[in-house]
């Protein structure tokens, strides 16, 4: 069984501007197409911070060579550091450098009101996860057409299928919503979609895609130990 690690960098960077290129110095990370990719789809103009898809396409490349992903061509980023009135969710096609949706994704009531500050693996703590997940199987339940997540990270979001923490549609995902409450209404702890997009955004990413929660306060954990 191959199980993420807990393993930290080798040495912390406290600016942010030598971040990316000494990490990528560090670990031999495939720099040019993952900087072709960022800047062809403009997501710095988008919102979605250069350290967020650093390591949401780096912790990709690992689960591929360890063999988990189905569909390595698409890849889903929740950038948390942003507001919820952000449109914070990415979901891109990395092979074939589309932006394939760009929308408001909730946080958990108890993670935060505006902003996520606040997460948890814990059973009935309504907070979101962070870390890296696989999609599983769709099914309909109680939000309609929802979506199961695997969480992969012990201890971080590896209860997220115990919690119920899945894909969904929600009417509170909403610029209606926004309007009146100020920030976007929050779930139970899962990454809600605006209804009309859940359909279309489960039927890309379904069955084996990563999805990638990101905060700044996440540790990297894409390091493998064979055991």
């Amino acid at each position: 069984m191959t199980n993420i690690s807990w393993r930290a960098p080798m040495a912390p960077v406290s600016e942010e501007i030598s971040f990316v290129p000494m990490y990528r110095m560090s670990f031999g990370w495939t720099a040019n197409r993952h900087q072709l990719i960022y800047d062809s789809l403009h997501l710095d103009l988008k919102g979605l911070s250069e350290k967020a898809f650093t390591y949401a396409l780096e912790g990709l490349d690992e689960l591929k060579e360890e063999g988990k992903v189905v569909n390595d061509s698409v890849i889903t980023i929740v950038d948390f550091d942003q507001p919820s009135t952000n449109k914070r969710m990415y979901i891109l096609d990395v092979k074939n450098f589309k932006l394939l949706f760009n929308t408001w994704a909730a946080h958990g009531r108890k993670s935060g009101t505006l902003v996520a500050t606040s997460f948890s693996n814990t059973m009935s703590s309504n907070k979101s996860s962070l870390g890296f997940y696989l999609t599983d199987e769709p099914y309909f339940g109680g939000n309609g057409y929802s979506l199961k997540l695997k969480g992969l990270e012990p201890g971080l979001n590896d209860k997220a299928m115990q919690r119920a923490i899945v894909l969904h549609g929600a009417r509170y995902v909403s610029q209606s919503s926004i309007n009146e409450l100020g920030y976007l209404g929050r779930s139970f702890g899962c990454p809600a979609v605006p209804v009309e997009l859940s359909q279309p955004i489960i039927e890309t990413i379904k069955e084996g895609s990563v999805l990638f929660i990101y905060n700044s306060s996440y540790h990297p954990r894409f390091f493998y130990d064979q055991g």
